[in-house]
């Protein structure tokens, strides 16, 4: 059986670098991005061709991938003039591997379906260079039978695909894990701030936490920034920002909401606001470092 054309939108770190997985493993790609010299590239390596706009791109292609940046660029490169809803073909199939809000997800997927596509939500964990070398862990999720249409593609893309059952539940357990993440770097960031200020050495106070069970990668990266000054881990504040906000809107679907989440946000957000968001998460510790008590404050 020949392989299904793909369709791209999104080719900044992560997806370029899937894109250069496929089209090493001989899939015919068509592509989209607003960075011109990101499609160039991909057309430099053959078997692909730029598209005009999404719906060309959804004409053209059995399987429609998304590696965007915001639920709201999404909904514009789906529902915009010329969008992806106005092109996709029947039986063909949009992948959206980014961080998402599952409400929106769901309203995609059902206006899809009404045109007789599918959709599958599934973002993405590990690197860019996991990318390039197929070796993600992808959070799947969508209906049955069209997650197992185009799993031998995700096959291609992941080390790790997991199936998470109905369309949505890849981008709440992206949020979810995120939320975690990010509230534990948030942590561990401003203890190691903390001991720095009480003027305690921060090596002595990793020996110390990593010898418990509070040890963990996160702990490590952030230990990199705040003690050797290494800033490893490849995940900006201001997507931790974005991804916190999306947490909290979900949870506002669900009718509830989370003050631990409420607090990793504040801090992101003022980390954000003080002009930290271009760096990595862990940098965040210089925001706390400089935190100083409200003047006046009881």
């Amino acid at each position: 059986m020949s392989k299904p054309v793909i369709g791209f939108i999104g080719l900044g770190l992560m997806g370029g670098n899937m894109v250069e997985n496929l089209q090493n493993k001989g899939f015919e790609l068509v592509v989209m991005d607003l960075n011109k010299d990101a499609v160039q590239a991909v057309l430099d390596r053959g078997n692909a061709t730029a598209a005009r706009s999404p719906k060309e791109l959804a004409e053209k292609s059995d399987i429609v991938m998304l590696c965007l940046t915001t639920s709201e660029v999404v909904e514009k490169v789906v529902y915009g003039d010329n969008g992806i809803l106005a092109g996709i073909r029947k039986g063909a199939v949009l992948i959206d591997f980014g961080t998402s809000i599952p409400a929106s997800t769901r309203k995609i997927g059902a206006d899809l379906a009404a045109r007789g596509a599918g959709m599958i939500d599934a973002p993405l964990g590990r690197t860019p260079a996991h990318a390039r070398d197929g070796l993600l862990n992808i959070m799947a999720a969508g209906d049955r039978e069209t997650f197992d249409k185009v799993k031998p593609v995700l096959d291609q893309q992941g080390e790790n695909v997991f199936y998470l059952g109905a369309l949505g539940s890849g981008h709440v357990t992206k949020l979810i894990n995120n939320f975690m993440g990010m509230t534990t770097v948030c942590a561990m960031s401003q203890a190691f701030a903390v001991a720095a200020r009480a003027g305690v050495n921060g090596q002595q106070l990793y020996d110390i936490m990593s010898a418990g069970p509070s040890n963990s990668p996160f702990m490590k990266f952030c230990k990199h920034y705040a003690v050797d000054g290494v800033s490893d881990l490849g995940f900006s504040i201001s997507n931790a920002n974005k991804d916190l906000g999306y947490f909290l809107r979900m949870l506002e679907d669900l009718g509830t909401r989370s003050e631990i989440a409420e607090g990793t946000s504040h801090n992101l957000q003022a980390a954000v606001e003080a002009g930290l968001g271009a760096g990595n998460v862990p940098e965040i510790y210089d925001y706390f470092l400089k935190l100083d008590r409200p003047a006046g404050a009881g």
